[in-house]
């Protein structure tokens, strides 16, 4: 089975990017009954990671690992800095003293904005991006690959890129109004929500390709 593990924004944010891309010209193209693949707003996803084809009976061993990722990610390894209170009485004095730290991560927040094209001619794929707390969500992404390496489960080893596909509509939209769409999906920005759970999902592949939820972790 194919799998890949991703974030959904929620329906508010689906909301304002569809009603954005139905302004776009690969929206007006779409009416017009030119195939430009838009994407279906129930598949529209934030790729975390891409494991790829995974026998089916190690699917236990991908949720389980999930499941460690997220608690990795709840709670990571204690850090240590030094204290800038004053010395404990135990502390000899003029000495500091170094206190170790457990961060609580929560959801990153995230916002749908800015845009971009993968690809040339018939390979083309138009994008919309991620803002807010990238950073977070870059360290999620780097902890759930790290427990896919220590579970052995293949994984996409290329770098995370956060965006949301909108279409691949190849070489069947013209230049110019790839452009324009580009340049209009630059200045666009939706609105912000919590990146709540992680979801497992498996996919099949087909002109209009579907997935099934397997299964979720509150982030």
């Amino acid at each position: 089975m194919r799998l890949f593990v991703a974030l959904y924004p929620p329906p508010e944010a689906l909301d304002d990017i569809v009603a954005q891309t139905n302004r776009l010209r690969i929206g007006a193209a779409a009416d017009a009954g030119i195939n430009v693949r838009l994407a279906a707003p129930s598949t529209l996803h934030v790729t975390v990671a891409f494991l790829g084809e995974v026998p089916d009976d190690r699917l236990p061993t991908v949720e389980e690992t999930l499941a460690r990722a997220v608690e990795a990610w709840h709670h990571p390894p204690a850090r240590r800095r030094r204290a800038t209170t004053a010395a404990s009485p135990a502390e000899q004095p003029g000495q500091h003293a170094e206190r170790a730290l457990s961060d609580v991560r929560t959801a990153p927040r995230l916002q749908l904005g800015g845009g971009g094209r993968f690809g040339r001619g018939r390979f083309t794929v138009l994008w919309v991006g991620l803002l807010g707390e990238v950073d977070a969500l870059h360290r999620l992404g780097a902890t759930v690959r790290r427990e896919l390496r220590r579970s052995r489960l293949p994984f996409d080893f290329r770098p995370l890129r956060p965006h949301l596909t909108l279409a691949r509509p190849g070489d069947r939209l013209d230049p110019e109004s790839l452009a324009e769409d580009l340049r209009t999906l630059d200045g666009y920005l939706g609105p912000s929500w919590p990146a709540t759970e992680l979801v497992l999902m498996r996919s099949h592949l087909g002109p209009r390709p579907t997935y099934d939820r397997l299964a979720a972790w509150p982030l």
